[in-house]
């Protein structure tokens, strides 16, 4: 019996958990990969599941899926909306949804696997399908590498990839190249010396300092980056003091930085810590700001030669208006680090999940920055067809390529 692709997606988007704690997760793969008649490695990097199938001699081709949620409150509306709650790495209690769409991905990578074990028959080679735990963290991939993944299984000859995104549902979008940008996750602590509200002159205020540092850090895209060029500085959390009337001893930035490479890379981390060393010192700090790299991801960059022979499949496969060059994302995958860790080129596309009438509606009404949920919105909610169904061709049609 064919799996049911759709009741699988909605039982994983109303049960989304968050990175390295996706165990019901986990166990939902490997049952439907057990049906399938497929061993199963559960386990792989903490939480990761592993499964392959051998096919005679030819090529090994890796399809990656990752699979863990966000700490987002659900607001779509939808009757299959997340209510879960978990637990983040600070012990708080946070709701819990799949605002990125890893439930599509491993749905699609899922139903793709049960075609290619049903035509055996017409494809020769080895395809190993990896679900990935903690994406999110920028840490799962490095996970399961740790855990030897490269070396229990054959080496991929090619890692394919593929992520649900906000365009009309029946479109790919890849491009050789830098399809994504690299990525730091930054921990900045601002150390002042606290003391009474009452008496703001006989402390040093690290929540004006911070305030400070948050605005500074704004002109390092918009003044001191080259416009044709590309650069992200993203302050997404400041967390200072318990009361009204204490001037806390500290406050605490967390950062996301983006950029195409390792020269804009270095160009923007030492503007960074210039401002905030520098803010620091105006505000008359006794200590040194601590900057801290919690994650650092490397451009996802799509091989020229294998980017081109698959995009000349999915024409083929598809059309030529169903396949455009999206440009590069500012947003940071940790796919490539199975291409990089093994040698092997790397193909990650993009496929659209919005419907295509209400993609055409806000593109004519110039309202699609407004109108159309993005990826990590309480929002995102890919619609289930023809979305599920383009996800499993692209996989299939994406493997084939480079099988015999």
């Amino acid at each position: 019996m064919s799996v049911d692709l759709e009741s699988l997606y909605t039982d994983l988007h109303t049960h989304p958990e968050l990175s390295f704690q996706e165990t019901r997760t986990a166990g939902v793969i490997a049952r439907h990969l057990a049906d399938l008649g497929l061993e199963v490695e559960e386990g792989v990097g903490r939480t990761g599941v592993v499964t392959r199938i051998d096919n005679g001699p030819g090529p090994v081709v890796w399809l990656r899926a990752d699979m863990d949620g966000l700490p987002v409150q659900e607001q779509t509306g939808l009757p299959y909306a997340s209510t879960a709650r978990g637990t983040d790495p600070a012990g708080n209690t946070v709701p819990v949804m799949h605002a990125c769409g890893h439930d599509m991905h491993v749905t699609a990578l899922i139903g793709a696997l049960e075609r290619l074990v049903a035509t055996t028959g017409e494809w020769s080679g080895t395809v190993v399908a990896v679900f990935q735990p903690a994406e999110e963290y920028g840490a799962g991939s490095q996970a399961m590498i740790a855990d030897g993944v490269l070396d229990r299984y054959p080496r991929p000859d090619i890692v394919l990839g593929q992520h649900v995104t906000p365009l009309p549902a029946g479109t790919i979008g890849v491009r050789p190249g830098t399809q994504m940008a690299a990525s730091d996750g930054l921990t900045v602590v601002l150390h002042g010396r606290g003391g009474h509200g009452s008496r703001p002159h006989s402390t040093i205020d690290p929540v004006v300092m911070a305030a400070a540092t948050v605005m500074r850090l704004q002109t390092v895209v918009s003044r001191e980056v080259d416009p044709r060029d590309v650069a992200v500085v993203t302050v997404g959390s400041i967390h200072a003091g318990l009361k009204n009337n204490i001037i806390p001893a500290e406050a605490k930035l967390e950062l996301s930085l983006r950029y195409p490479d390792d020269e804009a890379r270095a160009r923007v981390m030492s503007k960074v810590e210039r401002i905030v060393r520098a803010e620091a010192e105006a505000s008359g700090a006794e200590q040194t700001p601590t900057i801290s790299v919690d994650h650092s991801l490397p451009p996802t960059i799509n091989d020229p030669d294998a980017t081109s022979r698959l995009t000349a499949a999915f024409r083929r496969a598809f059309g030529e208006a169903g396949v455009v060059d999206p440009g590069m994302f500012t947003g940071s995958e940790d796919v490539s680090w199975f291409a990089r860790e093994s040698g092997a080129p790397l193909v990650f596309w993009f496929w659209g999940g919005v419907d295509p009438q209400t993609f055409a509606d806000a593109v004519a009404g110039g309202t699609v920055e407004r109108d159309i949920p993005t990826n990590h919105s309480p929002f995102f909610a890919p619609v289930m067809q023809p979305t599920i169904d383009r996800g499993v061709e692209n996989l299939v049609v994406a493997a084939r390529e480079f099988l015999d």
